[in-house]
């Protein structure tokens, strides 16, 4: 094995510059930092999928931000909450019966929700959502599609 001398000041500099390359890259540096949705959180999650089995608009229209968009890999790319309403809502919500959370978890105002959504005609599929919060609201969804045979809605497959 060969040794190799370094002075004092190559490995400070070395030492400087590991620690503003973790500084430059927060999302590296906090990844672990966080722990836990909050309460409150995980309470506005939970209300937003129960707010589906009320088959009224208003108690959903009131939990998504202003801003709000969705994302899902059926062409849906950042659409507003009224092309959401249009697309999505109306489309869907006749044939959804209702979502049984398995898992729901994040930090800080993201979090990940792993359903299974039980639909009118006897099907279920399963699906993943990306969930970001701001003030209690819900600003952005992004929806990851189950199994290939529930893709990408219940009413799309025409077993309704």
């Amino acid at each position: 094995m060969k040794s190799r001398v370094m002075s004092r000041r190559t490995i400070l500099e070395a030492g400087a510059c590991a620690l503003a390359a973790v500084v430059s890259v927060p999302q590296v540096a906090s990844a672990n930092a966080e722990t836990g949705l909050s309460p409150k959180s995980d309470k506005t999650i939970r209300k937003w999928y129960a707010a589906w089995e009320q088959k009224d608009w208003h108690p959903v229209d009131i939990m998504l931000a202003d801003d709000f968009t969705f994302t899902s890999a059926a062409g849906d790319d950042h659409i507003s909450k009224s092309a959401f309403k249009a697309q999505c809502w109306e489309t869907q919500i006749n044939f959804i019966e209702r979502f049984d959370l398995q898992r729901v978890f994040g930090s800080g105002n993201e979090a990940l929700v792993l359903y299974v959504c039980r639909t009118r005609n006897g099907k279920t599929f399963r699906n993943v959502e990306y969930i970001r919060l701001r003030d209690d609201k819900l600003e952005a969804i992004e929806c990851y599609f189950g199994a290939q045979s529930s893709f990408p809605s219940a009413v799309s497959t025409g077993k309704s």
